[in-house]
Protein backbone atom coordinates (compact mmCIF):
# COMPACT_ATOMS: atom_id res chain seq x y z
CA UNK A 1 0.00 0.00 0.00
CA UNK A 2 2.74 2.28 0.58
CA UNK A 3 2.86 2.66 -3.52
CA UNK A 4 -0.55 5.58 -2.88
CA UNK A 5 1.64 6.96 -0.14
CA UNK A 6 2.78 10.44 -0.44
CA UNK A 7 6.22 10.10 0.96
CA UNK A 8 7.77 12.64 -1.37
CA UNK A 9 7.02 15.24 -3.72
CA UNK A 10 5.22 13.94 -6.46
CA UNK A 11 3.67 15.22 -10.00
CA UNK A 12 0.44 14.19 -10.61
CA UNK A 13 0.72 14.50 -14.37
CA UNK A 14 2.74 11.28 -13.58
CA UNK A 15 0.87 9.49 -11.42
CA UNK A 16 -1.88 7.13 -12.81
CA UNK A 17 -5.19 7.37 -12.79
CA UNK A 18 -6.05 3.89 -13.35
CA UNK A 19 -5.87 0.43 -12.05
CA UNK A 20 -7.61 -2.36 -12.32
CA UNK A 21 -7.68 -5.37 -9.46
CA UNK A 22 -9.44 -8.51 -10.53
CA UNK A 23 -12.15 -9.53 -7.91
CA UNK A 24 -12.33 -6.34 -6.44
CA UNK A 25 -15.84 -6.59 -4.87
CA UNK A 26 -15.62 -9.81 -3.54
CA UNK A 27 -12.24 -9.08 -1.95
CA UNK A 28 -13.84 -5.95 -0.52
CA UNK A 29 -16.75 -7.38 1.19
CA UNK A 30 -14.46 -9.60 3.14
CA UNK A 31 -12.29 -6.71 4.23
CA UNK A 32 -15.21 -3.93 5.17
CA UNK A 33 -16.17 -6.86 7.69
CA UNK A 34 -12.59 -6.87 9.12
CA UNK A 35 -12.79 -2.99 9.71
CA UNK A 36 -16.19 -3.83 11.32
CA UNK A 37 -14.76 -5.63 13.90
CA UNK A 38 -11.69 -3.51 14.11
CA UNK A 39 -14.10 -0.63 14.76
CA UNK A 40 -16.01 -2.87 17.56
CA UNK A 41 -12.76 -3.07 19.28
CA UNK A 42 -11.88 0.29 19.25
CA UNK A 43 -15.09 1.19 20.64
CA UNK A 44 -14.98 -0.91 23.53
CA UNK A 45 -10.97 0.22 23.92
CA UNK A 46 -12.48 3.91 24.02
CA UNK A 47 -9.32 5.07 23.46
CA UNK A 48 -8.64 6.72 19.65
CA UNK A 49 -10.61 7.51 17.19
CA UNK A 50 -10.62 7.15 13.22
CA UNK A 51 -11.00 10.49 10.82
CA UNK A 52 -10.78 9.58 6.81
CA UNK A 53 -10.63 12.66 4.89
CA UNK A 54 -11.87 12.09 1.08
CA UNK A 55 -11.11 14.54 -1.77
CA UNK A 56 -11.16 14.25 -5.46
CA UNK A 57 -12.84 16.07 -8.48
CA UNK A 58 -16.31 16.58 -9.24
CA UNK A 59 -17.67 12.47 -10.27
CA UNK A 60 -14.52 11.46 -8.15
CA UNK A 61 -16.98 8.68 -6.61
CA UNK A 62 -17.03 9.57 -3.22
CA UNK A 63 -20.10 8.97 -2.22
CA UNK A 64 -20.37 5.63 -3.59
CA UNK A 65 -16.63 4.67 -2.04
CA UNK A 66 -18.37 5.88 1.64
CA UNK A 67 -21.37 3.55 0.89
CA UNK A 68 -19.20 0.83 -0.10
CA UNK A 69 -16.29 0.56 2.27
CA UNK A 70 -18.27 1.41 5.14
CA UNK A 71 -21.54 -0.70 4.80
CA UNK A 72 -20.84 -3.05 7.55
CA UNK A 73 -19.88 -0.87 10.23
CA UNK A 74 -22.28 -0.57 13.04
CA UNK A 75 -24.33 2.78 11.56
CA UNK A 76 -23.30 3.98 15.12
CA UNK A 77 -20.36 3.77 14.85
CA UNK A 78 -19.51 5.54 12.00
CA UNK A 79 -20.65 9.75 11.11
CA UNK A 80 -19.93 10.70 7.85
CA UNK A 81 -19.88 14.71 7.07
CA UNK A 82 -20.20 16.47 3.57
CA UNK A 83 -19.26 19.98 4.17
CA UNK A 84 -20.95 22.48 1.76
CA UNK A 85 -20.60 26.33 1.03
CA UNK A 86 -19.62 27.58 5.08
CA UNK A 87 -23.46 28.64 6.43
CA UNK A 88 -23.41 32.28 7.75
CA UNK A 89 -22.68 30.93 11.28
CA UNK A 90 -19.59 29.02 10.32
CA UNK A 91 -18.64 32.06 8.60
CA UNK A 92 -18.36 34.31 11.82
CA UNK A 93 -15.86 31.64 13.22
CA UNK A 94 -12.18 30.52 11.86
CA UNK A 95 -12.01 28.69 8.71
CA UNK A 96 -11.19 25.56 10.80
CA UNK A 97 -13.91 25.82 13.49
CA UNK A 98 -16.73 23.67 11.47
CA UNK A 99 -14.08 20.74 11.12
CA UNK A 100 -12.81 20.65 14.12
CA UNK A 101 -16.25 20.33 16.20
CA UNK A 102 -17.31 17.50 13.59
CA UNK A 103 -14.08 15.52 14.73
CA UNK A 104 -15.45 11.76 15.47
CA UNK A 105 -15.61 10.72 19.17
CA UNK A 106 -13.23 8.08 20.56
CA UNK A 107 -14.13 5.12 19.40
CA UNK A 108 -15.78 6.07 16.14
CA UNK A 109 -15.12 6.66 12.02
CA UNK A 110 -15.67 9.79 10.94
CA UNK A 111 -15.56 10.52 7.52
CA UNK A 112 -15.15 13.87 6.14
CA UNK A 113 -16.35 14.15 2.56
CA UNK A 114 -14.47 17.15 0.98
CA UNK A 115 -12.75 18.20 3.76
CA UNK A 116 -10.52 21.41 5.64
CA UNK A 117 -8.48 21.13 2.95
CA UNK A 118 -11.10 22.89 0.86
CA UNK A 119 -10.21 26.35 2.29
CA UNK A 120 -6.50 25.69 -0.04
CA UNK A 121 -8.08 24.27 -2.81
CA UNK A 122 -11.88 25.84 -4.53
CA UNK A 123 -11.27 28.75 -1.52
CA UNK A 124 -7.62 28.89 -3.77
CA UNK A 125 -9.01 28.69 -7.31
CA UNK A 126 -12.08 30.92 -5.79
CA UNK A 127 -10.33 33.22 -4.01
CA UNK A 128 -13.47 35.52 -4.06
CA UNK A 129 -14.65 33.16 -1.18
CA UNK A 130 -11.88 33.95 1.54
CA UNK A 131 -13.45 37.21 1.25
CA UNK A 132 -16.75 36.03 3.05
CA UNK A 133 -14.47 34.89 5.74
CA UNK A 134 -14.10 38.82 6.41
CA UNK A 135 -10.39 38.28 7.42
CA UNK A 136 -9.33 41.77 9.10
CA UNK A 137 -5.42 41.61 7.18
CA UNK A 138 -7.77 40.41 3.82
CA UNK A 139 -9.65 43.72 2.41
CA UNK A 140 -9.41 42.62 -1.46
CA UNK A 141 -8.33 39.39 -3.59
CA UNK A 142 -5.24 40.99 -4.40
CA UNK A 143 -4.10 40.26 -0.40
CA UNK A 144 -4.33 37.15 -1.56
CA UNK A 145 -0.83 35.71 -2.40
CA UNK A 146 0.40 32.08 -2.57
CA UNK A 147 2.03 32.78 0.87
CA UNK A 148 -1.44 33.46 2.28
CA UNK A 149 -2.68 29.55 1.57
CA UNK A 150 1.06 28.06 2.82
CA UNK A 151 0.26 29.85 5.81
CA UNK A 152 -3.14 27.87 6.02
CA UNK A 153 -1.62 24.86 5.36
CA UNK A 154 0.77 25.40 8.38
CA UNK A 155 -2.24 25.72 10.16
CA UNK A 156 -4.10 22.46 8.66
CA UNK A 157 -0.52 20.73 9.70
CA UNK A 158 -0.72 21.69 13.11
CA UNK A 159 -4.26 21.16 13.78
CA UNK A 160 -4.04 17.63 12.28
CA UNK A 161 -1.02 16.93 14.54
CA UNK A 162 -3.06 18.40 17.83
CA UNK A 163 -5.78 15.79 16.77
CA UNK A 164 -3.40 12.92 16.43
CA UNK A 165 -1.54 14.15 19.33
CA UNK A 166 -4.75 13.01 21.08
CA UNK A 167 -5.51 10.14 19.75
CA UNK A 168 -7.33 10.18 16.44
CA UNK A 169 -6.04 8.39 13.26
CA UNK A 170 -5.60 10.39 10.13
CA UNK A 171 -6.04 8.78 7.05
CA UNK A 172 -6.24 11.48 3.91
CA UNK A 173 -6.90 9.81 0.27
CA UNK A 174 -6.96 12.16 -2.76
CA UNK A 175 -9.21 9.99 -5.21
CA UNK A 176 -6.96 10.65 -8.24
CA UNK A 177 -9.42 10.83 -11.61
CA UNK A 178 -8.41 11.41 -15.22
CA UNK A 179 -10.11 14.18 -16.96
CA UNK A 180 -11.35 11.68 -19.83
CA UNK A 181 -13.14 10.08 -17.18
CA UNK A 182 -14.81 12.46 -15.65
CA UNK A 183 -16.08 13.53 -18.88
CA UNK A 184 -17.12 9.83 -19.62
CA UNK A 185 -19.00 10.29 -16.11
CA UNK A 186 -20.65 13.67 -16.73
CA UNK A 187 -22.18 12.22 -19.98
CA UNK A 188 -23.29 9.50 -18.04
CA UNK A 189 -25.55 11.32 -15.57
CA UNK A 190 -27.07 13.81 -18.56
CA UNK A 191 -27.64 10.13 -20.87
CA UNK A 192 -28.97 8.51 -17.90
CA UNK A 193 -32.52 9.94 -16.78
CA UNK A 194 -32.19 8.41 -13.11
CA UNK A 195 -28.83 10.11 -13.11
CA UNK A 196 -29.70 13.47 -14.55
CA UNK A 197 -30.79 14.52 -10.27
CA UNK A 198 -26.66 14.51 -9.71
CA UNK A 199 -25.63 16.90 -12.83
CA UNK A 200 -25.31 20.44 -12.65
CA UNK A 201 -24.26 23.44 -14.86
CA UNK A 202 -21.69 24.53 -12.14
CA UNK A 203 -19.66 20.89 -12.95
CA UNK A 204 -19.09 22.14 -16.52
CA UNK A 205 -17.18 25.33 -15.29
CA UNK A 206 -15.32 23.84 -12.58
CA UNK A 207 -14.15 21.27 -15.39
CA UNK A 208 -12.78 24.42 -16.92
CA UNK A 209 -10.51 24.71 -14.08
CA UNK A 210 -9.29 21.47 -14.06
CA UNK A 211 -5.83 22.63 -14.58
CA UNK A 212 -5.77 25.39 -11.52
CA UNK A 213 -7.47 22.69 -9.06
CA UNK A 214 -4.71 20.03 -10.08
CA UNK A 215 -2.02 22.84 -9.20
CA UNK A 216 -3.40 23.38 -6.09
CA UNK A 217 -4.21 19.61 -5.50
CA UNK A 218 -0.29 18.74 -5.76
CA UNK A 219 0.61 21.65 -3.82
CA UNK A 220 -1.42 20.55 -0.74
CA UNK A 221 -0.52 16.40 -1.09
CA UNK A 222 3.42 17.81 -1.29
CA UNK A 223 3.01 20.00 1.55
CA UNK A 224 0.95 18.09 4.02
CA UNK A 225 1.41 14.84 4.13
CA UNK A 226 2.87 13.92 7.37
CA UNK A 227 4.11 10.81 9.39
CA UNK A 228 0.85 11.89 11.64
CA UNK A 229 -1.62 12.52 8.73
CA UNK A 230 -0.83 10.99 5.64
CA UNK A 231 -2.10 11.41 1.91
CA UNK A 232 -2.79 8.66 -0.53
CA UNK A 233 -2.85 8.88 -3.88
CA UNK A 234 -6.00 6.71 -5.18
CA UNK A 235 -6.37 6.23 -9.17
CA UNK A 236 -9.87 6.72 -8.93
CA UNK A 237 -10.97 5.47 -13.07
CA UNK A 238 -12.07 2.36 -11.48
CA UNK A 239 -14.64 2.43 -8.91
CA UNK A 240 -14.12 -0.98 -7.63
CA UNK A 241 -10.49 -0.59 -7.60
CA UNK A 242 -10.34 2.20 -5.53
CA UNK A 243 -12.93 1.38 -3.31
CA UNK A 244 -10.90 -2.39 -2.52
CA UNK A 245 -7.69 0.39 -1.57
CA UNK A 246 -8.86 2.55 0.59
CA UNK A 247 -10.09 -0.20 2.13
CA UNK A 248 -7.34 -1.97 2.52
CA UNK A 249 -5.08 0.99 3.69
CA UNK A 250 -7.96 1.77 6.39
CA UNK A 251 -7.87 -1.78 7.85
CA UNK A 252 -3.78 -1.92 7.34
CA UNK A 253 -3.21 1.14 9.35
CA UNK A 254 -6.29 0.18 12.23
CA UNK A 255 -4.39 -3.42 12.12
CA UNK A 256 -1.00 -1.63 13.39
CA UNK A 257 -2.97 -0.39 16.52
CA UNK A 258 -3.30 -3.44 17.78
CA UNK A 259 -6.85 -2.29 19.65
CA UNK A 260 -7.73 -4.70 22.86
CA UNK A 261 -11.26 -5.13 24.26
CA UNK A 262 -11.14 -3.87 28.38
CA UNK A 263 -11.36 -7.03 30.62
CA UNK A 264 -14.25 -7.74 33.23
CA UNK A 265 -12.45 -6.17 36.60
CA UNK A 266 -11.05 -8.94 38.52
CA UNK A 267 -13.78 -8.66 41.40
CA UNK A 268 -16.32 -9.39 39.05
CA UNK A 269 -14.57 -12.10 37.23
CA UNK A 270 -14.32 -14.14 40.22
CA UNK A 271 -18.16 -13.88 40.73
CA UNK A 272 -19.04 -14.70 36.84
CA UNK A 273 -20.54 -18.63 37.44
CA UNK A 274 -21.93 -17.27 40.43
CA UNK A 275 -23.79 -14.76 38.22
CA UNK A 276 -24.81 -17.06 35.47
CA UNK A 277 -26.78 -19.53 38.46
CA UNK A 278 -28.45 -16.55 39.24
CA UNK A 279 -29.64 -16.01 35.99
CA UNK A 280 -30.08 -19.68 35.32
CA UNK A 281 -32.45 -20.23 38.48
CA UNK A 282 -34.87 -17.10 37.54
Amino acid sequence: MNNYLVKSAIQLKKTETKEVIDKAKKELKKIRKEISKLQDTMYAEGKHAVLICLQGMDTSGKDSLIREVFKDVNARGVVVHSFKVPTERELKHDYLWRHYIALPERGKIGVFNRTHYENVLVARVHPEYILGEKIPSVKRITDLEDSFYHKRMEEINNFEQHVAANGTIILKFFLNLSKEEQKNRLLRRLSLKEKNWKFSPGDLKERKLWDKYQFCYEELLNKTSKKHAPWYVIPADDKPTARLLVAQIILNNLKQHNFKEPELPAKYKIEIENYKKELELE
